[in-house]
């Protein structure tokens, strides 16, 4: 199951989340983005800087529970869009303006373009972003996010860099459509030997922390 850019936008506003799994093995990787999955991640990234990253996705395409989608991030260029659509992944996530946004928009994929400042976040729209991924959120904080939205009331930003479980709800509060914690999250997780069950704990902190939110939002 893939989503239009439509779709993926409202998916991801409701479930306030996508998981960011960059590891230094693609196996390691691959069974960390499905306990994700598995524990009720819906959106899940493996990054390009992952080795075999592409077979990561792959298996974890091929093996996703019903309505969790996996996306590649650290997606730069037109080829790299290309071949990681081969490899199954459904959405693509930039670190920054690359050519992979045009890219995925004109191949229909929904797109997370990274962005820090007013006029890259303008720009990423203007290339056809479904959301713009707002990093390195940390430096700005949830404050720096609500500012932005001032100008931009329409544009659905994820923070995205060193957003603990604590942190999330200041930037939920702040107006952001999600949140996408990493290393907060997933720890040595994505890597040979790393502690998944210490990466399960904290992916249901995260999304008690979620349903929380929207239940207080009403």
């Amino acid at each position: 199951m893939s989503q239009t850019p439509e779709e993926f936008l409202a998916g991801i506003r409701s479930a306030k989340l996508v998981a960011i799994v960059r590891g230094t093995g693609g196996a390691a990787a691959a069974a960390a983005a499905l306990a994700l999955m598995e524990e009720g991640f819906r959106y899940v990234e493996v990054a390009l800087t992952t080795p075999d990253a592409h077979g990561a996705i792959a298996a974890v395409r091929a093996a996703a529970p019903p309505g969790a989608l996996v996306g590649a991030g650290t997606v730069l260029s037109a080829a790299d869009v290309r071949e990681v659509e081969a490899a199954g992944a459904q959405f693509i996530v930039t670190p920054a303006l690359a050519e992979s946004i045009r890219a995925a928009a004109r191949r229909g994929l929904p797109v997370l373009a990274g962005a820090l400042t007013p006029t890259e976040v303008l720009e990423g729209m203007n290339r056809g972003a479904t959301l713009v991924k707002l990093f390195p959120a940390f430096i700005g904080g949830p404050r720096y996010l609500k500012a932005l939205l001032d100008p931009f009331p329409g544009v659905p930003l994820v923070a995205v860099g060193g957003v603990g479980a604590a942190d999330a709800a200041a930037y939920w509060d702040a107006g952001a459509a999600a949140v996408g914690p990493g290393s907060p999250l997933v720890g040595d997780a994505a890597s040979p030997g790393g502690d998944l069950a210490a990466m399960r704990a904290r992916a249901r902190d995260y999304l008690r922390t979620a349903a929380d939110h929207s239940r207080q939002a009403g």
